[in-house]
């Protein structure tokens, strides 16, 4: 899986189809991925000793990774992710991510 916690996605397919969020948490297992302000869904939270009254949660539930694209700042627009090996100066080779449209590192 290419996408990391962190990046910035915006959603391709959905009911959520255009938003742009951070992605919170990421399920390589199950190629699942929870992007903070996207596919939100209530749980209802009995009564315990310590919430008497019970409550209604707002939570931001997985989304499969193949609908969301990395979103990038500057042209505005979705992108893949690819792999590049770069040398660095004293050299050794290290593996890099990096964006298919504009050929720049992603840190």
């Amino acid at each position: 899986m290419k996408l990391k916690t962190g990046d910035k996605v915006i959603v391709i397919s959905g009911k959520d189809k255009g938003k742009v969020g951070t992605i919170q948490k990421v399920f390589p297992k199950e190629n699942k991925v929870i992007v903070d302000g996207v596919n939100t869904v209530k749980k209802h939270v009995k009564p315990t000793q310590a919430n008497p009254d019970g409550s209604i949660q707002e939570l931001f539930a997985p989304l499969d990774a193949s609908n969301v694209a990395y979103y990038d700042e500057k042209s505005k627009k979705a992108s893949r992710l690819g792999y590049k090996v770069s040398v660095g100066k004293d050299g050794k080779k290290t593996k890099v991510r990096v964006v298919k449209k504009t050929n720049k590192e992603i840190k």
